[in-house]
């Protein structure tokens, strides 16, 4: 990878005002369950180009799921058989990933499980009890899942519980998504800059829309399912002048409730609920991304704040809502572990013809379908020690499985984790070590990576066999 920058004048970016503003926050389709047996989920997706106009009415061409961008929402409950019939008629392999779904290696759409252009595929899995919450779906083929899901395809995925302790409080879903177009109003291809760094185009986007208008829930308290599907964009959440109450993470809801948050930082892959309160005074407020700096190399353009969406309370009162239940559900804490493993994220940088190369490593390596880097065990309690020597923040990811963060350290301080929670996605700054727990529930073959897609395509991932 190189920090040269390949962009051109030729391919100026289109200006971010290029997009219409201020329109009222867009429902996302739902996908529909043609299943007639109870328990039971079944639909089809396509993975196909879509014509859309944008700019002015010139038409860009985008990958989508169902021709919708971001795709449609699957909503399903704990315990549901889900079977799903995945058709690509995409010019490339493509598979449909289920990320943080604890499924069986064969139906999980991974790296190595492709689906050929004008080929298809069924997907089929029970989802567990107790596996509550919100999970994402995109593609997954070897070397191009970034590509796939910069072009537009990804998807929600709603899993509900029957004993929800916040199944009463209206909802909203809010996916945000990246996107990058040249001045002709076409997606852009990646530069230099975009395969070192992650790519960051020049519009942030909620739904597909460019700071929306949310309309506040007159009651007075809404919950939030806020997902980060882009392929690099790190959100550094605030929400000013008004009650901001985490509720839960990647798997779901915390055992126990965190109150009066300044801000909230969401990398790529992560999902958050956060349950909101109308402030006292009322008016419109802004969902902003604070700038984050997260060691990006090259000719980038500064970091700036982002406004995501506007919020008009205007039709909402401050209300004396019950207070949050102290435990929204139980979590057990999987105790200690029965083996450890070390994980290290490391850089090696060279200089030819005066252009700087950086690739990223994995204890080492870069990434080779041939070779299983880790072993694992069915059922035991593993600790895993993620340490991160490179200069760039790295969000780590485990297929297949889910874990409780333990602690980190920085600078020879340790830090415990503040909520009992299940992730599936941990943060790593330059230098930190970060340790976690985890169980998984089936065998074969998983993939651990970081979850910016372009450094995981060029090689920053590796191979687990389950036994």
């Amino acid at each position: 990878m190189s920090t040269e920058s390949s962009r051109s004048p030729l391919f100026a970016l289109a200006p971010v005002e290029g997009l219409p503003a201020n329109q009222p926050l867009a429902e996302l389709r739902r996908l529909t369950n043609i299943g007639t047996q109870a328990g039971t989920f079944r639909a089809t997706l396509t993975a196909a180009p879509l014509q859309q106009a944008l700019l002015s009415g010139q038409s860009c061409e985008f990958w989508a799921y169902n021709a919708s961008v971001p795709g449609p929402v699957i909503e399903v409950w704990e315990g549901d058989t889900v079977e799903i019939l995945f058709i690509n008629q995409l010019p490339q392999p493509s598979s449909l990933y289920w990320h943080g779904l604890p499924v069986p290696s064969d139906q999980s759409g991974h790296t190595l499980d492709a689906v050929a252009p004008g080929a298809q595929r069924v997907y089929r899995f029970t989802l567990p009890t107790d596996c509550a919450g919100t999970y994402w779906y995109y593609p997954h083929s070897q070397g191009n899942m970034a590509e796939q899901v910069y072009r537009g395809l990804n998807g929600t995925l709603v899993v509900r519980s029957r004993t929800d302790t916040l199944a009463k409080l209206p909802e909203r879903l809010l996916v945000c998504t990246d996107l990058k177009l040249n001045a002709d109003g076409q997606i852009a291809k990646n530069d230099g800059n975009d395969a070192v760094n992650g790519r960051e185009g020049q519009f942030a986007l909620v739904n597909g829309q460019r700071q929306p208008l949310i309309r506040f829930n007159p009651g007075g308290r809404e919950r939030w399912r806020i997902v980060n599907a882009s392929s690099a964009r790190y959100l550094r959440l605030q929400f000013p002048a008004t009650l901001l109450t985490l509720v839960g993470t990647d798997g779901g809801l915390l055992q126990t409730p965190r109150q009066g948050l300044p801000e909230l930082l969401l990398t790529p892959g992560q999902r958050t609920e956060l349950v909101i309160d109308v402030p006292g005074q009322g008016g419109v407020l802004g969902l902003w991304a604070a700038p984050y700096q997260r060691g990006k190399v090259g000719g980038v353009a500064p970091e700036r704040a982002l406004n995501l969406l506007r919020v008009d309370f205007g039709g909402s009162r401050p209300h004396a809502h019950d207070a949050l239940p102290t435990q929204l559900r139980r979590i057990t804490s999987l105790g200690e572990p029965r083996v450890k493993k070390r994980v290290v994220i490391s850089e090696e940088t060279s200089t030819v013809g005066g252009v700087e190369h950086i690739v990223f490593l994995l204890n080492g390596r870069q990434f080779d379908k041939a070779r299983v880097d880790l072993g694992s065990r069915v059922a035991e309690v593993e600790q895993w020690e993620i340490v991160n020597e490179s200069d760039m923040d790295h969000p780590f990811h485990i297929q297949g499985t889910r874990f409780q963060v333990i602690e980190s350290e920085l600078g020879g301080r340790v830090t415990p984790e503040p909520d009992l929670a299940w992730r599936d996605v941990v943060n790593l700054k330059p230098g930190e070590t970060v340790r976690i727990r985890l169980v998984h529930a089936s065998p074969g073959v998983r993939m651990f990576y970081c979850q910016i897609l372009e450094q995981a395509n060029a090689g920053l991932m590796g191979q687990l066999m389950v036994v």
